[in-house]
């Protein structure tokens, strides 16, 4: 029943309907007609950063670990601007995320006034700005619904002054679930599972929305009927269990082995990915020309975006996974099972192999000092409580973390799906609100911590009792690595290992210190036999704490 409100009255009226329960934000004058009212909301926990990244961060770490859409509030131009970085990455993710701030009364337009919907377009599903108080309901309505279907994404609605502050009749009304669970083109399902059957040396690769789609199961069953190895791309969530036997990992295609091995391929499934996308210098296609690729995608805009794509499948990763399982299993009867159990064997050599190359190349720096982070990892995981959510903001040391974080089930590894250096802040404190009954760390390079530390204040201010992990190695080693891929593979010449200039911290942060003038226990690290204990008495702790651990940063 329609009835007369003012538009900031509409607008956490909408809020509430919607099942909204925390509002990430970073708030300024504009917003002051919101936030006047948030104490007659009870059911709203409101969360304030210190800088735009960080809200934006918890937002999208909130709304992966709810799978809803999250709700992040900024401020006008200024400061909805240094929420771009962040709403770029959600965008690439697919995260449901509803942005909004508050702008100047639509009269001052003739003082210049930016558009906000305009200045944020490029990185939201859809944007718009209001003008008018009974505008709010409907665009509330349909901002939740486009974050929330395929592909799912972030959403802005600027509310100018006039609009939260003028009254109209209008009706609280919700969105409602819209099922998008689109079923796979049969024919397509058909000429998919033959080539798969047919092939000598397929593989699989699994990218988040299998996790989104909550797909994992399908794609275990398919890699196991056919003896495929799985990898996952970027890997931010859990597509593929970690301890199964036929898991050879996060495939960083920025290795020439990696993209060797795939031009070996003769087909090659991927699922719920933007295929290849982390490429910076290679413009050409990656795969062989003898190569099949078939991709799976809820993702539309995404299928043939990059590589060339001989067969593609719009569909829902689970129903697709479904229907090409239900097909293969027919075909599979009359194949020779020696060619699935040769697969097997290769799959299971390989993972051995790369595995134990892996354990030599650790074994030369195990008692360094600064200590090696294959050390720090292996102290780290001995002293994880079970049930532990782990956050990877690793940056340049990923490769050799994921070689020890075990991921069953969603959630357990939260990884950075996005570009920008940075997230890892407010990624960790948005993980342990949408996991308030698991402990979450994080384990944040110390380049990527000093840009958003102010989120370590966040955390003490509304007591959200994560571990911040800082690896310490006092240096952007991500550039140098990359420096040295762009040397070696692109001018053919040399790396100049860690040469590169500017990449160097000569005073060196200190994180413990920072976190303790900021409120927060801390404890700097320098010993590997001292991180398990403190990892320990971090995960029993009711409050946030950072371990600052001192690691060593050569390539």
């Amino acid at each position: 029943m329609a009835e007369i409100m003012t538009g900031k009255m509409a607008l956490l009226e909408m809020l509430k309907a919607e099942g909204v329960t925390h509002i990430f934000g970073n708030p300024g004058t504009s917003e002051a007609p919101i936030i006047d009212m948030l104490p007659d909301y009870p059911e709203f926990t409101y969360i304030m950063a210190l800088q735009e990244s960080v809200a934006v961060g918890m937002g999208e770490a909130y709304a992966r670990a709810t799978q809803k859409p999250s709700l992040v509030s900024l401020h006008v131009d200024s400061g909805l601007a240094n929420g771009i970085a962040l709403m770029l990455d959600a965008l690439n993710s697919g995260t449901p995320m509803v942005v909004t701030s508050a702008n100047y009364d639509i009269r001052k337009v003739v003082e210049g006034t930016t558009d906000l919907a305009e200045l944020v377009k490029p990185v939201t599903k859809w944007s718009i700005q209001l003008t008018h108080p009974d505008q709010i309901p409907g665009a509330i309505r349909r901002a939740f619904n486009e974050a929330n279907t395929h592909p799912k994404g972030p959403v802005y609605i600027g509310l100018t002054a006039n609009a939260l502050e003028d009254s109209a009749e209008m009706n609280i009304i919700p969105s409602r679930y819209v099922s998008d669970k689109i079923r796979p083109d049969l024919d397509s399902i058909e000429e998919a599972s033959d080539a798969l059957v047919n092939a000598d040396n397929p593989v699989l690769i699994v990218g988040d929305r299998v996790s989104d789609d909550g797909a994992v199961d399908e794609a275990v069953k398919l890699a196991e009927m056919l003896g495929l190895p799985a990898y996952q791309f970027r890997g931010a969530e859990v597509s593929f269990p970690t301890t199964h036997q036929q898991y050879l990992g996060v495939l960083n295609l920025r290795a020439s082995a990696n993209r060797e091995y795939l031009r070996s391929c003769d087909t090659v499934l991927t699922v719920g990915m933007n295929s290849f996308e982390e490429l910076f210098y290679w413009g050409d296609v990656i795969l062989s020309e003898k190569s099949t690729l078939i991709h799976i995608d809820s993702s539309a805009v995404n299928i043939g975006k990059s590589e060339p794509t001989h067969i593609g499948i719009i569909s829902h990763c689970k129903t697709g996974l479904q229907e090409l399982n239900h097909n293969i299993s027919d075909k599979i009867k009359t194949l020779d099972s020696s060619v699935i159990e040769n697969r097997l064997c290769r799959t299971l050599d390989d993972k051995k192999y790369k595995q134990d190359s892996f354990v030599e190349s650790t074994k030369s720096k195990w008692n360094h000092k600064p200590m090696s982070v294959a050390r720090m990892m292996h102290e780290f995981v001995s002293g994880l409580p079970e049930n532990a959510v782990v956050v990877d903001d690793s940056i340049s040391n990923r490769g050799i973390v994921r070689e020890y974080l075990e991921g069953v089930e969603r959630g357990d590894i939260v990884g950075y799906r996005g570009q920008s250096i940075g997230g890892g802040m407010g990624v960790t404190m948005g993980a342990q609100c949408g996991y308030p009954d698991r402990k979450v760390f994080g384990l944040i390079g110390d380049g990527s911590a000093m840009m958003t530390v102010q989120g370590l204040w966040t955390a003490v201010n509304d007591n959200i009792p994560c571990v911040f992990v800082i690896l310490n190695n006092g240096m952007y080693r991500v550039l140098k690595v990359n420096f040295n891929i762009y040397q070696q593979d692109i001018l053919n010449v040399e790396p100049a290992g860690g040469s590169l200039p500017y990449s160097d911290f000569p005073s060196p942060f200190d994180m413990a210190a920072i976190a303790r003038s900021m409120g927060m226990e801390s404890e700097r690290i320098t010993d590997p036999e001292d991180i398990k204990d403190a990892v320990i008495r971090a995960s029993k702790s009711d409050k946030p704490m950072l371990l600052d651990i001192v690691i060593d940063g050569s390539l």
